[in-house]
């Protein structure tokens, strides 16, 4: 019983000394864990604009992104950059890079950028925004995953319309979008120059051409013509008016067409006979007169014949006459005996029926001059001759009318 008392102590001695063991490290556990937390350096991360406090053992900025689990892309951005040393005042910046689909007036790029805005995203391709250029979406659209960003630069073009002229911006790629932009309307007859098909280009001018059809009615006076009647109660060589002539009138209508409110072309389209004309009716004696008989009559018989031929030949008749122009429907401008009537446009000119007066014969028009045989229509035969007039307003005037006639060589 002594023995076992006096051994008792002993082992509570040796309780002691292993509780005090196991305090002691995990005082240095905690001791140790307080420094390694202690010794943290405390660094800024901005992660897509989301900003946290970071506290770690890390060296280096790349380090510190892999300890929060952040996978850098080729196209993210990184500030400072993944080398560069750890202190306590540092802010890190990661922002990873969206891909987005840029077309650039007619090309198509795929671009990564860590922009925040459309603008941002010009301005990082060094594309100068103009005040007329269209950008879709506008500037201050968010960049986004997957986003189509459409820009077009604007360029000049002169517009000439309804009589005024104007400078324009536009980012227009056909001659119709450009007049649907600028609220320009083409009436049915209307056009456009270039045609509304046309790709524009820089420095274009662009013409809008109002064009309008109208009738125009007018009444123009139709001349008489003279018709002879023999007549054997009076002595050959002698005339009687035995009907006076009296000028028609006929209504002609014309389809006028205006470009920007000038005539570029007038056409015929409908005549109507207001009132009738009335010929001028003359009697030709055919009474043969009494021979006589004297001396050398056989000499003077054959004199007055040879005379009678001449005279014949040199005699003036009746024909009716209208006027033509160089530019007439269907006309080359040059006569049919080869003169350039638009290059002489002083030439005294008829068409004729070679049946009639030979092509090339010199005439007289009765209180009109002198004129060459020179063309032929196929309107004018028989008594029919059309005068050259280079004025088409004097053609118009001259109308129809009944003239004398003679053949001089």
């Amino acid at each position: 019983m002594i023995q076992w008392t006096k051994q008792l102590p002993v082992r509570f001695a040796w309780r002691k000394i292993a509780v005090s063991s196991v305090g002691v490290l995990t005082l240095m556990t905690v001791l140790v864990l307080a420094i390694y937390e202690i010794t943290k350096t405390e660094v800024m991360v901005e992660t897509n604009g989301e900003l946290l406090s970071v506290y770690t053992h890390a060296s280096t900025v790349g380090e510190v992104l892999d300890e929060q689990n952040i996978e850098i892309g080729e196209h993210d951005l990184i500030k400072p950059a993944t080398d560069t040393v750890i202190d306590d005042t540092m802010t890190i910046i990661y922002k990873n890079a969206q891909e987005v689909y840029v077309h650039l007036d007619e090309k198509e790029d795929t671009v990564f950028t860590t922009s925040e805005t459309v603008g941002e995203l010009m301005d990082e391709l060094d594309i100068e925004v103009g005040q007329y250029d269209d950008v879709k979406p506008s500037v201050e659209e968010p960049i986004v995953e997957g986003l189509n960003i459409h820009y077009e630069s604007a360029f000049q073009v002169t517009l000439f319309s309804d009589g005024e002229e104007e400078t324009l911006w536009t980012t227009s790629t056909t001659v119709a979008d450009f007049l649907e932009k600028e609220s320009i309307t083409l009436e049915e007859l209307d056009r456009v120059e270039p045609s509304e098909d046309e790709r524009l280009v820089k420095e274009t001018d662009i013409n809008v051409i109002r064009v309008e059809k109208v009738t125009d009615v007018v009444e123009e006076a139709v001349d008489f013509a003279t018709v002879t009647e023999n007549d054997s109660s009076l002595e050959k060589g002698s005339e009687k008016v035995k009907q006076q002539g009296q000028q028609g009138k006929v209504e002609k209508h014309y389809e006028v067409v205006f470009e920007n409110g000038e005539e570029v072309s007038r056409e015929l389209v409908k005549e109507n006979v207001v009132e009738e004309s009335e010929d001028r009716i003359v009697a030709v004696g055919t009474q043969q007169p009494p021979e006589t008989v004297s001396r050398g009559s056989n000499s003077s018989s054959n004199s007055e014949s040879s005379s009678s031929e001449s005279s014949s030949s040199n005699e003036w008749k009746t024909f009716t006459a209208t006027a033509y122009t160089a530019n007439c429907n269907g006309c080359s401008g040059v006569t049919s005996t080869g003169i350039d009537l638009n290059a002489n446009p002083d030439a005294n000119v008829i068409a004729v029926d070679p049946n009639v007066i030979p092509l090339g014969s010199r005439v007289e028009v009765k209180g009109h001059g002198t004129y060459i045989a020179g063309d032929t229509g196929g309107a004018i035969q028989g008594n029919k001759i059309d005068i050259f007039i280079p004025n088409r307003d004097q053609v118009r005037a001259f109308g129809r009318r009944t003239v004398e006639l003679r053949v001089l060589d």
